[in-house]
């Protein structure tokens, strides 16, 4: 009998790459990967994540408290300093990302981490809403193993209690150079508020975190 058939792989597969994950994010770690995360006693600490458009993560962020900035940019790809022009031709393999400085002794990483899955489709790879393509993909973005645990714990946790029934697709990743972008697209709800409110609507986005979500929808 072909032991490949049998019901446990699927899990077992599963189980396997996320260990290889952790041991590839941890290597990484021990041979010298910058921590910015919160240092204990540290003022402030950065968090990455990537929401599909920036405007609506950004938005989603700054309303939660003790969180000090936020800063739409580039992360995940291969090419230094990307325009706006060149991340949305999907060659780059940038994703759109937020970059959060926060208080960590007024809201701690877990409780972003749980804001954010409650802001986005983790069902959905390479989108959110009305936006298609590997710019527009979901990803926690870690800055030390700290952060790693605590992204894979919540992920685990995640998979256990969620609401709906498709699998949650949303990475976790290392870091790597963050690229802020231009500054037009900076606070752009703030700067352009009937655009912005438009296009959120019109994209869908907070009818589909309702039914995902339901009354643990993130707060916009």
């Amino acid at each position: 009998m072909n032991m490949l058939s049998h019901s446990w792989w699927p899990t077992t597969r599963r189980l396997l790459a996320a260990a290889l994950l952790a041991c590839g994010l941890g290597v990484a770690f021990a041979q010298g990967a910058p921590s910015q995360g919160a240092a204990p006693g540290a003022a402030t600490a950065k968090a990455t994540f990537a929401g599909g458009c920036f405007w609506c993560v950004e938005a989603d962020f700054d309303k939660v408290d003790g969180v000090i900035s936020t800063t739409s940019g580039y992360t995940g790809g291969t090419l230094k300093n990307p325009t706006y022009e060149q991340v949305s031709s999907k060659l780059t393999g940038h994703a759109e990302a937020v970059e959060i400085v926060y208080d960590p002794r007024k809201v701690s990483y877990e409780k972003l981490l749980e804001y954010f899955w409650r802001t986005i489709d983790p069902t959905v790879k390479d989108r959110q809403f009305c936006d298609v393509g590997s710019p527009y993909r979901t990803a926690i973005y870690v800055h030390d193993q700290a952060q790693l645990k605590a992204a894979q714990d919540s992920k685990a946790a995640l998979e256990k209690s969620k609401p709906f029934k498709e699998p949650i697709v949303t990475e976790i990743a290392l870091a790597g150079p963050f690229y802020a972008a231009e500054e037009y697209h900076q606070d752009y709800y703030k700067k352009n508020p009937v655009r912005y409110k438009y296009y959120r609507t019109s994209c869908g986005r907070d009818d589909r975190l309702k039914q995902l979500w339901g009354n643990k929808a993130g707060q916009h």
